[in-house]
């Protein structure tokens, strides 16, 4: 080699987009990915071997070990190189170039560093589990260097994560904690990678809101109830324990998901009272009382012409003159004469 060092040391980083973990190995999926390692010589040397570790990987022209992916790059007077095809997370460590001349022999060393995006290999499956109950999600992680687990909660009131390893555990679940629970594996080689985990939390019904309606006779009225409740609540409506069925002829039951709604068509006297909505799932039931009333209209006053009055005796009515205008026209007629 040029000048006197006999040793030398350099790194090269290799990164490596993805692996896939088969059994306790870590293989690569397909990358296309290579590292040329390069020593420079002069005329001094007579001989020259790359080593990896203690093994000899070429000598001279003459290769030694039995990986195709090794290959012969350079070998001039200037120049003794080789090349690494499909780098691979087991191709890291110390490669050394020996060369030896009229002397003795010296040695030039070379570091490989082989970097792995990371890569979530195990995430536990979507859930569905009772309020009050505890749960443990799981997300594993493979990258060089180790990647950092997380967890957070995807909603509008989380803050921060809810924890920094690759175990995430609630005790005693509420309604609230139910949705999407993200995990992010990220090592700075590559951007993080992102998994999520869907948890329904599943709850009795309660009943949010139930609203008394009034409504005239022969107009249209709407009862209505409503429900929150995971699974979703079925509804029936009773009008003095008697269960009301819809498709009767004046009456209609409209349920959805999350709300039910009682409507009459032509409200009648015998419509008005006190009804009772229940939502029920197979964890509990609860119910509502709801009044429909009667809606009283405001009767208009007929208009009377001044100076007169309306009388109603035995349902008959008469119009009596204001008697009042009598002394008033004697007046004038006097001074007319």
């Amino acid at each position: 080699m040029k000048g006197e060092k006999e040793w030398s040391h350099y790194e090269i980083i290799v990164w490596v987009s993805s692996v896939r973990e088969v059994g306790p190995y870590l293989e690569l999926e397909g990358k296309e990915l290579l590292t040329s390692e390069k020593c420079t010589v002069d005329n001094r040397v007579t001989r020259v071997a790359w080593l990896n570790r203690s093994t000899i990987l070429y000598a001279g022209n003459d290769k030694w070990c039995l990986d195709p992916r090794v290959v012969l790059l350079t070998n001039t007077k200037t120049q003794y190189s080789i090349e690494i095809q499909n780098v691979d997370v087991y191709d890291e460590g110390p490669y050394t170039c020996s060369v030896q001349t009229d002397n003795h022999p010296k040695t030039s060393r070379v570091h490989l560093i082989v970097q792995v995006s990371p890569k979530i290999i195990e995430i536990s499956s979507d859930i569905s589990i009772n309020e009050g109950s505890n749960i443990s999600l799981t997300c594993i992680a493979t990258g060089r260097p180790e990647p950092t687990v997380t967890w957070r909660h995807i909603s509008p009131t989380a803050v921060g994560f809810m924890s920094e390893d690759e175990y995430l555990e609630i005790q005693g679940i509420t309604r609230a904690q139910s949705g999407d629970y993200e995990c992010s594996a990220s090592n700075d080689v590559a951007a993080p990678v992102v998994r999520r985990v869907k948890v329904t939390v599943n709850y009795p019904p309660y009943i949010s809101e139930a609203k008394s309606t009034g409504v005239a006779v022969g107009q249209k009225g709407t009862l209505q109830c409503e429900a929150s409740a995971v699974p979703s609540a079925e509804f029936q409506w009773y009008k003095d324990d008697k269960r009301l069925i819809g498709g009767q002829k004046r009456v209609k039951v409209e349920n959805r998901p999350f709300l039910s709604k009682l409507i009459f068509f032509n409200v009648s006297e015998h419509d008005y009272g006190n009804y009772t909505c229940v939502a029920s799932n197979n964890l509990g039931h609860t119910n509502a009382s709801i009044t429909l009333f009667e809606e009283k209209t405001t009767a208009m006053t007929p208009w009377k012409a001044p100076g007169a009055v309306s009388e109603v005796n035995n349902g008959t009515s008469r119009r009596v003159g204001c008697i009042w205008l009598l002394p008033l026209l004697i007046l004038h007629l006097l001074l007319k004469f």
